[in-house]
């Protein structure tokens, strides 16, 4: 498919979280920004009139929207940062400068220091975040050092410059705040049980911190220090609100490839996100047209190459989903759990999002493509030996065998064919009962096309499980139709697909396309069949009672309903207003029958 519209382009975004990219006629990236709708924030845009006119100068040069979805509107915020400083974009004023978001250090030395930074020094040390707020880590410090004193001096704590006295306490050792390392009064094992202690708590584990403070608090309560017991508390509410850090940047995987796959019978989508010092410096979707149904393991080996070539990439090391054939020197990882992982799932939700698009795009500009897609995924999907181009769906209504009808929907090329819908009466069966009336109208429905020469469907459905099934392929098998025409049953309640002859039914993935179709299809005749069911309810009920009436015909009992809307107002009229409507002969008729009655 050729390159969409700018407009077609928008009404195919996501509403999610994430961060657009804005490219000129060159390919050349003018603007990157962030939204918690991405779809809402691209298009007003496109809908207001700006003030400014560098937006404006802006707006007419975009031809390209790209965007990269995120979990949180956190995430799209950091992710924002990492690209504009990457990129340094024309149209980008701010997040330009070398000023980056504040992490956390535990310092690489004896005895770590634990402070807040903007500069991420490659020495070997931790660093945790980063964090959308300066004040969000003050916090978190402070409640660190209220539970675990620190050393804040900068001193080279060797264990020979300790031993030699070199240095003595400072006053925040008198204040409390260190236990004095400098001075030997504290030892290397303690400290590092303590910043073991912190680590737990900036990843968000910190169950037994919070067990200590709530026991500082009540002691605080006990000994009637009610001021100190509630700054205790406000800590506690800070540490139980506060959330473990974004999944957007990890310090620790630097320099990586992260590759994900989705596929359908034509296509395979391969996202590639470059990872450097724990920043999102690139994300690329790649789609590629199978020629000979290639594997998404054969795609993916493909993929890897060229989007590498591509992008210039010199990274030793590759996240993906599965094992594949990778050049010499490269390793590979299949991550499971943890950030990586958490890294290998954002850039498959990238591929179906994407995939998403593409479908929601050819579905405008192409709809021969789509059709063919999913007529080709549902002949997977449902084992058939052709493409279901032409589906009939069969659905009986009746409540307690009253006015029992039977519905028959029809779908060409996935889309409801309106004026194909056929209903049915029940004639043969008495009483509610489901089998005999499906049999009645699958054979009523496929003699008659037979007989009229009328193409028969690729594929029959019935809103039923194993009985109605089975009541359906006795009539296909009376008229020499077994086998001629695919035939399934779907349940209602788990939503599962049964085949004739086959006692273990088919479960389709929830999201799968193929059964959204089946289901459409399903409820549509059930619709339809409700529908037909009611009115001849409704017919009846009238029958019954206003043209039982001796000299009360349709029309007569079509001009009282205009005026009265019911049969209950029909009956409690006076008789001058059912003369108004139908003449004094008629309204002495009807007011005879229902005090009579």
């Amino acid at each position: 498919m050729s390159e969409a519209s700018v407009q077609l382009q928008i009404s195919t975004l996501p509403n999610s979280p994430g961060v657009y990219q804005y490219y000129d006629k060159n390919n050349k990236l003018l603007y990157v920004g962030k939204a918690k709708n991405l779809k809402k924030r691209v298009a007003s845009y496109f809908t207001k009139q700006h003030d400014n006119a560098r937006t404006r100068l802006l707006v007419k040069k975009i031809k390209t929207i790209k965007h990269i979805v995120v979990a949180t509107e956190t995430d799209a915020l950091l992710l924002e940062n990492n690209l504009i400083k990457k990129y340094q974009p024309r149209y980008n004023v701010l997040l330009k400068d070398d000023k980056s978001y504040p992490w956390i250090c535990i310092k690489n030395e004896r005895f770590p220091r634990v402070f807040p930074t903007r500069r991420l020094i490659k020495d070997g040390s931790e660093y945790f975040g980063p964090y959308t707020s300066m004040k969000t880590v003050h916090t978190l410090l402070d409640l660190i050092r209220g539970l675990y004193p620190l050393r804040t001096c900068n001193y080279d704590l060797a264990e020979e410059k300790i031993r030699n006295d070199k240095y003595k306490v400072c006053l925040e050792y008198h204040l409390g705040n260190c236990i004095g390392p400098c001075e030997g009064k504290q030892t290397e094992a303690d400290y590092n049980g303590n910043i073991q202690a912190i680590r737990n708590i900036i990843k968000g584990n910190f169950k037994d911190s919070l067990n200590q403070f709530k026991t500082q608090m009540k002691q605080f309560a006990a000994d009637l220090k009610f001021e100190d017991a509630q700054r205790v508390k406000e800590k506690i509410d800070v540490l139980e609100n506060y959330q473990v850090k974004s999944t957007v940047v990890n310090p620790k995987i630097n320099n990586v490839d992260v590759f994900s796959i989705v596929s359908d019978e034509s296509y395979g989508y391969i996202n590639f996100l470059q990872i450097s010092f724990g920043s999102i410096i690139r994300s690329h979707t790649l789609e590629i047209k199978k020629k000979l149904q290639e594997s998404d393991k054969e795609l993916l080996t493909l993929a890897v190459v060229e989007l590498r070539q591509r992008f210039n990439s010199q990274s030793k090391e590759l996240y993906l989903p599965f094992k594949i054939e990778t050049e010499e020197g490269i390793k590979v990882h299949i991550p499971k759990v943890g950030d990586k992982k958490k890294i290998l799932d954002l850039s498959l939700r990238n591929a179906k999002y994407y995939r998403m698009e593409r479908f929601k795009q050819a579905k405008i500009v192409d709809p021969d493509r789509h059709e063919n897609r999913i007529m080709a995924q549902m002949k997977k999907d449902l084992r058939l030996s052709e493409e279901p181009r032409h589906i009939e769906c069969f659905d009986n209504s009746n409540i307690q065998g009253s006015n029992p009808v039977a519905a028959c929907v029809v779908f060409k090329n996935g889309k409801p064919s309106k004026k194909d819908y056929r209903k049915f009466n029940i004639k043969t069966v008495k009483g509610p009962d489901d089998f005999a009336s499906m049999e009645e109208v699958v054979y009523r429905r496929y003699k008659r096309l037979k007989e009229e020469e009328q193409p028969l469907p690729q594929l029959i459905i019935i809103d039923g499980g194993k009985g109605q099934l089975s009541s359906a392929l006795k009539s296909l098998e009376k008229l020499d139709l077994r086998g001629k025409i695919a035939i399934i049953g779907i349940a209602k309640r788990l939503e599962e697909l049964f085949y004739p002859d086959d006692p273990i039914p088919l479960y389709l993935d929830k999201k799968s396309e193929t059964l959204k179709i089946i289901q459409q299809l399903r409820n549509e005749a059930h619709r339809f069949g409700i529908t037909f069911h009611r009115d001849k309810r409704s017919k009846q009920a009238l029958d019954t009672v206003l043209e039982t009436i001796p000299g009360i015909g349709e029309k007569t009992v079509l001009q009282l309903l205009k005026q009265f809307k019911s049969t209950k107002r029909i009956q409690q009229a006076s008789f001058d207003e059912l003369a108004d409507v139908v003449g004094t002969s008629r309204a002495k008729k009807i007011i005879t029958h229902f005090q009579q009655s």
